[in-house]
């Protein structure tokens, strides 16, 4: 349903860097053209830098107090800790010495346009030839481990996953808004614009009166189906299925409503967005089940897949889906379950399908982690697939 919009905005679910990928420690924003116009030798400027105020998930210093030798950097469009290494110390495999220098970078993976670096150029590799030849030579996905190294596991569950994860409210969506004492966007800088994207300046309602304060987060949250229905069949409906869309964090909080900024999102936010408080999501390393042969034993009680992300009927590995059972039924967070598809096949020669005797046999779809629980559902991300998981399929324990 919103693909052209999140192509329109630049969806990023490439995002998921393997633990060797270092050149994809990405900040949140594209190259653009004028990152071309950085200087080319970079230069000592000891003193004090005063850091411009702006959005950013980390709480960064607001003064540098830079030591001889060391350089300043504030993070533009497209910077990665990879590049800035590569620029100012010779060698883009030095990036863990500018992390070390910059701790309150709590995850390399993210640096926001408007960050100061630190940057001590006494490091710095004057040419390519002073690097040893054991480190020139390496790709990055054979590098060795050692303490400069961030070793990151694969990770079933992260920040990008938590953006965009749909879950269903059997109560409703306006019952759930309700509930949750949502705010909501209610206008934006630019007006003439119907779909917003990341660092864009919109308004919203809640303010100092209802207890927020400069420097929450808020996520952003969309209705996206109302009244699904199950595959299995019934007269009632599930509920209304919510999509998290990203994250935004107010700068100017006023009486009645606040001025925020879009800190992250991986689809396009819209005027009428409801907000909800932010809580840190934690990050589920990849744990995943051997007793994958064929055929599968089904659980006495499988679920059900309810849903894709988009209303997609086929999912593959990293797409999200919500599935029929939930903490009712003894799942919680973290579970691993197996994507199950039944086969029936004749075992008789009969001409005439209705006298045609079969047998029923399952076989291996895939495997999906259970990463949000409400009583009578819970929304699975697909880790991975053998073949495509479609609305109908079990899963079971």
């Amino acid at each position: 349903m919103y693909q052209p919009i999140r192509q329109h905005v630049g969806r990023l679910r490439a995002l998921a860097v393997a633990p060797s990928l270092v050149a994809g420690l990405l900040a949140l924003n594209a190259v653009t053209p004028g990152l071309q116009a950085q200087e080319a030798t970079p230069t000592p400027t000891p003193g004090t830098v005063q850091v411009e105020p702006h959005a950013s998930r980390w709480d960064y210093p607001k003064t540098l107090n830079l030591p001889e030798g060391s350089k300043s950097h504030i993070v533009q469009k497209g910077d990665t800790l990879w590049d800035l290494a590569n620029k100012y110390l010779g060698n883009p495999y030095a990036w863990p010495q500018i992390w070390e220098l910059n701790q309150w970078i709590k995850d390399p993976h993210w640096i926001y346009p408007g960050d100061p670096i630190v940057i001590d150029l006494a490091r710095s590799v004057a040419t390519a030839a002073s690097v040893p030849q054991d480190v020139t030579d390496l790709q990055p996905d054979n590098r060795p481990s050692g303490l400069t190294v961030v070793q990151r596991p694969e990770l079933a569950f992260s920040f990008q996953d938590f953006i965009q994860l749909p879950f269903l409210a059997p109560e409703g969506a306006a019952a759930h808004y309700k509930s949750q004492g949502a705010f909501r966007i209610t206008g934006n800088k630019h007006s003439e614009r119907s779909y917003l994207g990341e660092g864009e300046t919109v308004y919203t309602t809640g303010g100092t009166e209802q207890g927020v304060k400069q420097g929450d987060r808020f996520v952003i949250l969309r209705t996206v189906t109302t009244k699904l229905r199950s595959p299995r069949g019934g007269k009632q409906p599930l509920g209304d299925v919510i999509q998290q869309i990203g994250v935004l964090r107010v700068v100017t909080p006023m009486a009645k409503g606040s001025v925020a900024i879009i800190e992250r999102c991986m689809d396009s936010v819209q005027i009428g967005d409801h907000l909800v408080r932010f809580t840190e999501p934690a990050n589920i390393p990849m744990q995943l089940r051997k007793d994958t042969g064929d055929p599968v034993k089904l659980a006495s009680d499988p679920a059900m897949v309810v849903f894709g992300r988009d209303s997609r009927i086929d999912t593959a590995s990293g797409d999200q889906i919500i599935i029929d059972r939930g903490s009712n039924s003894g799942l919680k967070v973290g579970d691993v379950l197996l994507a199950v598809r039944s086969k029936s096949f004749p075992v008789s020669e009969e001409a005439n399908k209705k006298d045609k005797a079969t047998e029923t046999t399952t076989h291996y779809l895939g495997q999906a982690m259970v990463i949000r629980v409400e009583p009578g559902s819970s929304t699975c991300r697909v880790l991975r697939s053998e073949e495509e998981i479609r609305m109908g399929d079990l899963l079971t324990r």
